[in-house]
């Protein structure tokens, strides 16, 4: 069975940090692009990062570059994202996703549209 399963959500005060995993099963990672998104209470899906499969290019969106850091480790077919420095604007079920075919150059990169397999999310959730 094809599927992408995030883990490493939870409950955390302004200022801390988490790490997120999403592993996949059934399909390698390697050769895929590979993304985070997150979906705030009542916000529209956002793409935050993501590594592109033409070249490695990492993107970051505004609201998380410096604070963000996604990471992806082939050999046990899992990405991550180490989150820093968490604000109550953080908060939200935070999404993986993988493409098949290329995510190259920021807009498709961090573009929902561009991939084709989603993890079941995770919720963060950051107290002030």
């Amino acid at each position: 069975q094809v599927q992408l399963v995030a883990s490493g959500g939870g409950l955390v005060q302004f200022g801390g940090s988490l790490r997120l995993s999403c592993t996949a099963s059934g399909f390698t990672l390697t050769y895929r692009g590979v993304a985070w998104f997150r979906q705030g209470p009542g916000k529209e899906r956002e793409g935050i990062s993501c590594i592109s499969s033409r070249d490695g290019t990492i993107y970051y969106a505004d609201s998380v570059k410096g604070r963000f850091t996604v990471s992806r480790d082939n050999a046990k077919s899992t990405m991550y994202l180490q989150m820093n420095s968490l604000k109550p604007e953080d908060t939200a079920v935070y999404y993986c996703a993988t493409a098949r075919g290329l995510n190259s150059g920021s807009y498709n990169c961090l573009r929902g549209a561009t991939y084709d397999s989603w993890g079941q999310g995770t919720q963060v959730t950051v107290s002030s």
